[in-house]
């Protein structure tokens, strides 16, 4: 009994020590996991405040490596994108490669490595920059998540990395004189990301434009092709919306990847289209016949002797193909009748056709959303002999989006549009509302010139069949050193469809083309630019749903024609 006592006693005691241990390590247990959850909970609060309720503008990220902790508002701009919602621009977070030239060891070896690696650096570069001896050096920004685990696998401590905004253009060299760059610091240098520097970088505001990639992607296409084969220096194409303004796509070529701007040339990086000031040859007699008509002092059926040519003083005025005989106002303008143009405008004086040019916008530059604008070279003092060479695109320099503008506002019925590439809210007017430059009558007058000189004149290549579309060509003969030079040309063609309801504007313009060789294909705007803008409206029409128009075939135009060219017999 006594042996039994005790050992009932002991048990009871161990028993009691056991519980006491194990509440004591469910207390601890029970402690920590609540001082994780506050810890989590903390976490998730703070992720909620950064994501949720504080303004991208303040939120802040942490670099590695040398320089400051910067907000992100700083190097993330808004994005940009096309009037359909497509992605031309944005930031992302990327990766930046720099060397701490102190711990170099060997930087011809080093050099050798990081160039097989980064393939777009030059190998020589890369060696001077590890050989400067400085304690922190660029060596390349924006390097792929490739990269930068070959550089990691280098194991060398003198490299390292910090994370950075990279500004990307996923369609390279599409829109690259539209939407500009930015330098390595992420301020705007050129195009839209110029002009809306502010909005973009500070605000953080994405933007919409005009643009329309579909569009801008079958111009540059077809540019592209026509520059090659006629071996041009340059070439420039633009489609607006004659009643608003928009810029539905602008190409300037040659043409450079903004995500690699620092390896362009100046002349790709030079806008042709909005900057470069051009001598435009015969497409200038849109205006000029069109500020005749809207004088009142000259009709349709008022004729003019082009059977000689025009000489005055050491200049001579006469015509690529003449008639040779006295032309009616449409036969003027159908066969590009240089002798025509200028005695009409001599017709309404020096003060009438400057005045009329000034009114189109033509001694200013074109307000729009793009810092790179071209001044108007006119000629000063303006003589007789400038109104007549004027009349027919010699002696002024307009640039492109000049001359698209100007002619948008002589067939929309008279109303200068707003030129635009940034679309604005829904809610806002986009209608044209600009102040009327002639008459509505003329514009009318102007449109059946347009039909006419495509359906059988100067651009019969750029007819699209149910589109009836109107033109105008254009070959000038380039000023070199004070002398017009015969084989050396500035060749365009501008085209508006469809002709008796006017939507769009395209204009094709090549710079210094070649004729084919062994050919009897010339390098003038008909056998250049016109069949150009043929193919960008045949493929353009069906896109935005342009029914096309099979009341009015080619013939029906041409029978009108006749009418219009007997006229001279009365």
């Amino acid at each position: 009994m006594m042996v039994m006592d005790f050992f009932q006693k002991n048990t009871s005691s161990i028993s009691g020590t056991h519980a006491q241990a194990l509440d004591t390590a469910k207390l601890r247990l029970l402690t920590v996991a609540m001082f994780l959850m506050m810890g989590y909970l903390a976490v998730c609060l703070r992720l909620v405040e950064l994501t949720l309720l504080k303004p991208s503008s303040q939120v802040e990220i942490s670099v590695s490596g040398v320089g400051d902790v910067k907000p992100i508002g700083k190097f993330f701009r808004g994005s940009i994108f096309d009037r359909n919602g497509n992605l031309i621009a944005s930031s992302l977070k990327m990766d930046a490669v720099y060397v701490n030239a102190t711990l170099v060891d060997s930087p011809e070896t080093l050099a050798q490595q990081l160039s097989d690696i980064l393939p777009d650096m030059n190998e020589g570069d890369i060696r001077r920059k590890l050989s400067s001896e400085k304690s922190f050096v660029w060596i390349k920004r924006n390097v792929t998540p490739k990269q930068k685990y070959a550089i990691n696998a280098l194991g060398n401590p003198a490299l390292g990395f910090k994370k950075m905004a990279g500004r990307i253009y996923p369609d390279a060299n599409l829109v690259a004189h539209v939407v500009g760059y930015t330098d390595m610091d992420g301020k705007g240098i050129a195009g839209i990301e110029n002009f809306f520097d502010k909005q973009l970088s500070e605000s953080g505001d994405s933007l919409q434009l005009t643009i329309d990639l579909r569009v801008q992607y079958i111009l540059r296409r077809e540019l592209i092709k026509v520059v090659r084969k006629f071996r041009a220096k340059a070439g420039v194409g633009i489609v607006m919306d004659v009643n608003t303004g928009e810029i539905i796509a602008l190409v300037s070529l040659p043409d450079f990847d903004p995500n690699h701007f620092s390896d362009a040339t100046n002349e790709q990086k030079f806008n042709n289209a909005t900057l470069g000031v051009f001598e435009m040859g015969s497409t200038f007699k849109i205006f000029s016949i069109a500020a005749a008509l809207n004088s009142g002092k000259i009709r349709f059926s008022s004729t003019f002797d082009a059977t000689d040519p025009i000489k005055q003083g050491r200049f001579t005025i006469s015509d690529s193909h003449p008639k040779r005989r006295v032309m009616t106002v449409p036969e003027i303008f159908i066969y590009s009748s240089n002798i025509g143009a200028a005695k009409m405008a001599a017709f309404i004086g020096n003060e009438g056709l400057k005045n009329f040019y000034k009114t189109l916008g033509f001694m200013d530059r074109v307000p729009v959303e793009l810092p790179e604008r071209g001044f108007t070279l006119s000629p000063s003092p303006w003589r007789d002999i400038d109104t007549m060479a004027t009349s027919f695109g010699h002696g002024i320099a307009v640039s492109p989006l000049h001359l698209i503008r100007a002619a948008s506002a002589i067939v929309n019925g008279g109303i200068m549009p707003t030129v635009t590439i940034f679309r604005p809210d829904e809610d806002l007017p986009t209608a044209s509302t600009g102040e009327r430059v002639i008459k509505a009558e003329t514009s009318g007058q102007m449109r059946k010139l347009l039909e006419l000189a495509v359906a059988a004149g100067t651009g019969k290549n750029a007819w699209v069949e149910g589109y009836n579309v109107g033109g105008k060509t254009g070959t000038a003969e380039k000023n070199i050193r004070g002398r017009y030079k015969r084989d050396i040309l500035l060749s365009s063609f501008l085209g508006v469809f469809p002709i008796r309801n006017p939507r769009y504007a395209v204009l094709v313009i090549l710079d210094e083309p070649k004729s084919l060789e062994n050919t009897r294909i010339s390098a003038t705007g008909g056998l250049t630019a016109a069949p150009v803008v043929s193919q960008v409206i045949e493929q353009m029409g069906p896109l935005y749903q342009i029914l096309p128009d099979t009341e009015r075939t080619r013939k029906d135009i041409e029978k009108e024609m006749a009418v219009y060219l007997k006229e001279k017999k009365k």
